[in-house]
């Protein structure tokens, strides 16, 4: 790129319209001038080459990504990374605002993703290091995409659940079990106060639990324990597979008794899941493979509520994540951006998706989530916290209705009241030290 060219890819926001633009905020490491790299990073994820040869156009006006904000944030004597070991020396690390125009791609994710988080983002000349912290969408984009059909408050209506977290739990054994005995497992927890019993991420429709079997199970076992609670329970049974059996995977749990299903985003693709939105009758739940590989690095890759606000987009009532503590590797702080992600109200018409931070969650963390998050709106979903505890899976979902019975008067469990039930203070004893 000539020096001259730079400036067609930058732009006063003021002077665009703010409804034909995504907005993408990029951390970068860049080997020469600043404002060079930044075009080319535009170009390379826009209109590459702007004009035919011989021919006086210029498509960049209407076609190119464009800088909008750029900062440099420090100057580093090595790249952060060593991914490419030719690449040494002084580096110069940069934030930027590029204001991207939609009707490149309209409204598809595949294309969306393959442009901002594609080949443009990460083979741009002289930037080796990058990462897409964020993305912001204008109303006029958000208007052509559904969204969650249930959301928070179609979630609470489901259960009757108003005014607490919502209760998941993962039934464990997740693998290996029959289906008989992984529903009883998922009515004693039921009949102890969980609101949702799940398939782990992992479990899909083996062999030696094939699906439908499972479904039809735990749906009796979950009408079973509504009649003896009074209350509605949810079977989340996970549906991930290819893409062309998602929708019959959908019908055969939903006929079969299942009242949600577990999709794993990103291995079967957000537009799969966009597919199966328009389809499903149930509430569609998101769980995060694949997601750490992509994220985890400070300073490459993207960030993870990225991809929380593309499951939102896509159409989940509720966003498993990497949740607190040092199990997830997550710090605190990214937590809380992938929360805000799931509920943010500048996100036009589409509800908002119930996040549910997990990872070695028992009733001995759930003052903690509680108070960090600061709110109710989130789900809560132990695994071995529930069906590990030594009084049983009826038990372990017991102590967690006893420990939201103390944090809702406003007392803490730290150090815990005299005279506790005898099923929080085993949750207390086994788990308070993870």
């Amino acid at each position: 790129m000539q020096p001259n060219d730079v400036r067609g890819f930058f732009a006063d926001w003021a002077s665009l319209d703010a409804e034909d633009y995504l907005l993408l905020e990029y951390y970068f490491e860049c080997s020469g001038e600043p404002e060079l790299a930044a075009a080319h990073l535009c170009s390379e994820q826009s209109t590459a080459q702007w004009k035919r040869v011989g021919i006086d156009e210029d498509y960049r006006p209407q076609f190119a990504a464009k800088v909008i904000d750029l900062k440099i944030t420090a100057h580093l004597p090595e790249p952060s990374y060593s991914l490419q070991p030719e690449v040494r020396g002084a580096m110069t690390a940069c934030q930027v605002r590029i204001a991207h125009p939609h009707r490149n791609f309209g409204p598809r994710l595949p294309n969306l993703i393959s442009a901002v988080l594609g080949e443009g983002a990460f083979f741009a000349p002289g930037i080796p290091i990058v990462k897409l912290l964020d993305i912001h969408f204008p109303p006029s984009f958000l208007s052509a995409f559904q969204g969650p059909q249930f959301g928070i408050d179609g979630l609470r209506q489901l259960l009757k659940v108003y005014d607490r977290p919502i209760f998941f739990g993962v039934i464990k054994p997740n693998i290996g079990l029959a289906p008989a005995p992984f529903a009883e497992l998922a009515h004693q927890a039921w009949c102890g106060g969980l609101d949702i019993a799940k398939d782990d991420e992992m479990l899909a429709d083996p062999d030696w639990s094939p699906l439908a079997e499972r479904a039809q199970l735990l749906g009796r076992a979950r009408v079973a324990a509504e009649q003896a609670t009074g209350v509605p329970k949810l079977y989340l049974a996970n549906i991930t597979d290819e893409v062309d059996q998602l929708t019959r995977l959908h019908d055969a749990a939903v006929a079969n008794g299942a009242n949600a299903v577990l999709v794993n985003a990103l291995p079967v693709g957000l537009s799969a899941v966009r597919m199966l939105r328009r389809h499903a009758t149930v509430p569609l739940i998101a769980h995060f493979p694949f997601i750490a590989a992509a994220t985890r690095l400070p300073c490459y890759g993207v960030h993870s509520r990225v991809f929380t606000r593309l499951q939102r987009l896509a159409g989940f009532d509720a966003i498993i994540m990497p949740g607190f503590g040092p199990r997830m590797m997550t710090s605190e702080a990214e937590v809380l951006d992938n929360i805000a992600a799931c509920l943010d109200p500048n996100f036009g018409d589409i509800k908002p998706s119930l996040p549910v931070p997990g990872g070695s969650d028992s009733a001995a963390t759930l003052e903690h989530v509680y108070h960090t998050i600061g709110h109710v709106n989130f789900g809560f979903v132990p695994g071995r916290g529930v069906f590990g505890h030594p009084h049983g899976p009826r038990g372990g979902a017991a102590s967690l209705q006893q420990a939201w019975a103390v944090l809702a008067t406003g007392q803490s469990l730290n150090p815990p009241p005299a005279d506790l039930p005898a099923e929080l203070a085993a949750a207390l004893q086994t788990f308070g030290s993870h």
